[in-house]
């Protein structure tokens, strides 16, 4: 494998475990609890990530041998996407662990393969952001596609349901724009805050993106007024700025909150996987 795939291939897999080990994660599967979810543990990602890991180096290869349109790309890895989350389904039994995040790195990897056809490791800032731009010419036509005959179809999933609900587009509004959530909101205060220890880094990363992001798991299980209530509420603890021990302890507090409102802010889970594959290419941590 070339040595440059190699590494990418890495931090990706990697910030699946990151982010899934980080702790305490409000509503989120982590290594302390199961947030406001029945049907996943900890071990439950583990065995997701690991049954993923083999085709995200499909992914960057599909992108780094690839000299046709990138309609024809999103094509491919799609394809292979949805090999993918066959096989994630039959290592979670039918669990849905990681369906968005696997759809992003399909693109994101396979942008990231296309942009090593002539250029190196490791990326600067303004190299993460021409990938994020590569995604969005791979999915250009992703929306229009997917949505031209949502009101004909018989049986719809949940981010379906939200366009015909309320216009939300979730992750595929995310990788059509570019992911402006992390363009414009995590990869810049990933950035800025670098010099912080890296558990410390991505728990108040993950705060200030709950604060910003329209989540489509928390719209799905609640609806817009959980969702206004979770972004004000996680604004009031990024502004407040606790020290490490008393965030830590806030989250375990607000676990249970959101434990109880059956609330999980999984699309802000998935985009803080991204913003450490980012961070790992970047060399951040």
């Amino acid at each position: 494998m070339n040595k440059q795939i190699y590494r990418v291939d890495t931090a990706a897999k990697k910030a699946l475990f990151y982010e899934v080990a980080l702790s305490p994660k409000p509503g989120l599967v982590d290594r302390l609890t199961n947030g406001a979810h029945l049907d996943m543990d900890f071990y439950l990602f583990i065995d997701s990530i690991l049954a993923l890991s083999p085709y995200f180096s499909q992914y960057l290869n599909a992108g780094f041998t690839h000299n046709g349109t990138k309609r024809d790309l999103f094509s491919e890895l799609r394809k292979i996407g949805q090999e993918a989350e066959a096989a994630m389904f039959t290592a979670t039994k039918g669990v849905n662990t990681h369906k968005g995040a696997n759809f992003s790195f399909a693109i994101l990897l396979g942008a990231t393969g296309l942009y090593l056809q002539k250029n190196q490791l490791p990326f600067t800032a303004a190299d993460s952001e021409n990938i994020l731009q590569l995604s969005r010419e791979i999915t250009q036509d992703l929306l229009k596609k997917d949505f031209k005959y949502i009101e004909k179809k018989a049986t719809l999933t949940h981010g379906e349901k939200l366009y015909l609900l309320n216009g939300a587009t979730g992750i595929r509004g995310q990788a059509a724009a570019g992911y402006p959530a992390l363009a414009t909101h995590l990869l810049p205060y990933l950035r800025q805050n670098r010099q912080l220890p890296q558990e410390e880094l991505l728990l108040r990363a993950l705060v200030f993106l709950m604060s910003e992001l329209e989540d489509s798991n928390i719209l799905h299980r609640g609806g817009e007024v959980s969702l206004a209530t979770l972004q004000r509420e996680m604004k009031q603890l990024h502004l407040a700025n606790l020290a490490i021990p008393d965030l830590k302890n806030a989250l375990i507090q607000y676990d249970q909150t959101l434990i109880l409102r059956n609330l999980s802010p999984g699309g802000a889970a998935d985009l803080l996987s991204l913003g450490i594959y980012f961070a790992l290419l970047e060399e951040l941590f």
